[in-house]
C-alpha cells in the first residue's frame, strides 16, 4: 500500500513535569497548546557519515553512519500569548489584583483653555496615568513632530484631560503617556535572559491518502521527548505575507505512553483499518408513506372540491 500526504498537522504539546506557565499548573501529561492553525509541518531526519578511505585515488571503502538527529517543525499562521510563551520561553503573567500601566500615544489639539482633550484616546474607564511620565510635543502642520516639548503640564481630576498648555491654543500636539488598565485584560510577556524553551511530549494528526482507493487514513505522529529551540523572529510589517511563527523541536529518545521499554525518536502511526462514518440521508421530502397520483380522467367533475376522493396510482 502506498500512500501520499497533502494534508497539515493539528499538533498538541504536553506537558513532561508539572509546569508552570503564568498563572497555571499544568500536570505532567497534561495538553497545554493545541496548534489548529499551522501552515506547514515538516519531519526531518540527518546523521553523520563518516568513512574508512583507502587505496588508489583513497576511494571509500566502509561507511558508518551516527549522530542520528531528528527535528520536527511547525509553522502556525497564529499566535497565542501562552504559544509565545511556550516558544521563547518567555513568563506570562496576568498581574490579578494589580494595576498595569499600557504605553499609549495620541494626536490633539490644545482648545481656548489651554486644555488638551484625551477622552476619544480613552476606554470608558480608564484615565491618563499622572504618576507616570507624560510628554506633549508641538507638531508642524503636516502632523510632523517638531520635538518643541511643552512642560509645566498637569493631568486633570477627571483623568482625561492635560492642563497648562495656554500659549499653543488652537495648536495640534503630539502626546505621550500612560494609561492605567485593569489587569484582568492585560497578558504581560517578560522574556528574560535566563530562562529558555522546554521539554514537550508532542502528538501530531494528518491524514495520509492511499493511492489506490483515494481514501484518507488518520496517521498519529508522536515524538515523546521534544526540546523547543528558543529562537525565533516576530515581523511585523503592513505589506507582503503576514508574519508566521515557527516551532522548531529536537527530539530526543522518549518512552511512548504505551512502551515504557523501548527508547525512540518518533513513531508514526497510520490507521488503515478506519471505517469511513455512516448516516443516513434522508431526501428533502421523506416518502414515509404512499402518495396517491390522480389518474387522467376525462369525465371528472370539474367542480369537484378538495374533499374529493383521489384515486390512481401510487409511488
Amino acid at each position: 500500500m502506498k500512500f501520499g500526504v497533502r494534508e497539515i498537522c493539528n499538533v498538541v504539546f504536553k506537558a513532561k513535569a508539572d509546569t508552570r506557565i503564568g498563572n497555571t499548573v499544568f500536570k505532567a501529561g497534561q495538553p497545554v497548546l493545541y496548534i489548529d492553525t499551522a501552515k506547514t509541518s515538516t519531519v526531518e531526519g540527518a546523521a553523520t557519515t563518516v568513512y574508512a578511505q583507502g587505496g588508489r585515488g583513497n576511494t571509500r571503502l566502509i561507511a558508518w553512519e551516527g549522530e542520528k538527529t531528528l527535528t520536527f517543525t511547525v509553522e502556525d499562521a497564529l499566535l497565542s500569548p501562552i504559544g509565545f510563551s511556550v516558544l521563547s520561553g518567555a513568563g506570562l503573567f496576568k498581574k490579578e489584583g494589580q494595576e498595569v500601566h499600557v504605553h499609549t500615544t495620541s494626536a490633539a489639539n490644545v482648545d481656548a483653555n489651554g486644555k488638551i482633550d484625551l477622552t476619544d484616546a480613552l476606554g470608558t474607564n480608564e484615565k491618563i496615568d499622572g504618576t507616570a511620565p507624560v510628554f506633549v510635543v508641538v507638531t508642524e502642520s503636516d502632523g510632523s513632530v517638531t520635538g518643541e516639548i511643552i512642560e509645566n503640564l498637569t493631568v486633570a481630576d477627571d483623568g482625561k484631560k492635560i492642563e497648562g498648555a495656554t500659549d499653543y491654543t488652537g495648536r495640534t500636539v503630539f502626546v505621550d503617556f500612560y494609561v492605567v488598565k485593569n489587569s484582568l485584560n492585560v497578558s504581560e510577556l517578560q522574556i528574560d535572559a535566563e530562562n529558555f524553551g522546554g521539554y514537550y511530549y508532542v502528538e501530531a494528526s494528518t491524514l495520509f491518502r492511499d493511492q489506490a482507493t483515494g481514501q484518507d487514513f488518520p496517521a498519529e505522529i508522536t515524538l515523546p521527548n521534544v526540546k523547543i529551540q528558543s529562537n525565533f523572529t516576530f515581523s511585523m510589517a503592513s505589506t507582503g505575507d503576514p508574519s508566521t511563527f515557527t516551532f522548531t523541536m529536537d527530539a530526543f529518545p522518549g518512552y511512548t505512553y504505551f512502551d515504557n521499554k523501548h527508547k525512540v525518536l518518533c513513531v508514526f502511526q497510520v490507521v488503515e483499518d478506519s471505517e469511513a462514518a455512516t448516516k443516513e440521508i434522508d431526501s428533502v421530502m421523506k416518502h414515509t408513506a404512499e402518495i396517491a397520483i390522480p389518474t387522467n380522467n376525462n369525465d371528472s367533475n370539474e367542480d369537484s372540491d378538495e374533499d374529493s376522493e383521489i384515486t390512481g396510482s401510487t409511488i
